[in-house]
């Protein structure tokens, strides 16, 4: 039987709540909105590369954004060591790169899990919460507005992709 991503149930953020509250609700949401594009598709479709030239692929943002995750909340801001989740040897852009749509319900998994222990690790962390990377000082608040901005920029991109593959449109 060939794996297709799940369906997703979206809860967007409040519209009032407050900093922690709204900064976390609309992570969640962006979260689930990468993945509502992926839903019902097979593995070789989140593979296809669909607008030429570029090898952009929906399994290539599943794999970046687990990346992401482990890196800025379990590397950066928890201090965790932790072996690269790609070949370091295939280049920084592994996560794009190096695709198996045999392994995507592997893939899809993994990010699912980093995004889990993303929000255990923050918890109990206040917004104001520090961290240095390569010199330069980081709020865990920064972590979040920073990880909106990725999903939203790719979340945008998968639309496109995903709108390619079977014409699937709208958020």
């Amino acid at each position: 039987m060939t794996w297709t991503a799940p369906d997703i149930e979206r809860t967007p953020g409040s519209l009032v709540a407050g900093e922690r509250e709204m900064l976390m609700g609309y992570l969640a949401w962006f979260r689930s909105t990468l993945l509502h594009k992926c839903a019902g598709l097979t593995g070789e479709q989140l593979a296809e590369e669909t607008v030429a030239p570029s090898n952009l692929t929906l399994l290539g943002l599943i794999r970046h954004m687990a990346k992401v995750e482990r890196v800025w909340f379990r590397q950066r801001f928890a201090g965790q060591t932790l072996d690269p989740m790609y070949d370091p040897e295939k280049g920084k852009d592994a996560d794009f790169e190096d695709l198996d749509p045999a392994r995507a319900a592997e893939a899809y998994a993994s990010l699912v899990e980093e995004c889990r222990l993303a929000d255990e690790i923050v918890a109990d962390a206040s917004m104001d919460d520090t961290f240095t990377h390569a010199g330069e000082v980081y709020s865990l608040r920064l972590v979040h507005v920073h990880m909106i901005a990725e999903y939203a920029r790719h979340s945008g991109h998968a639309g496109l992709l995903r709108e390619r593959i079977d014409g699937a449109t709208g958020w």
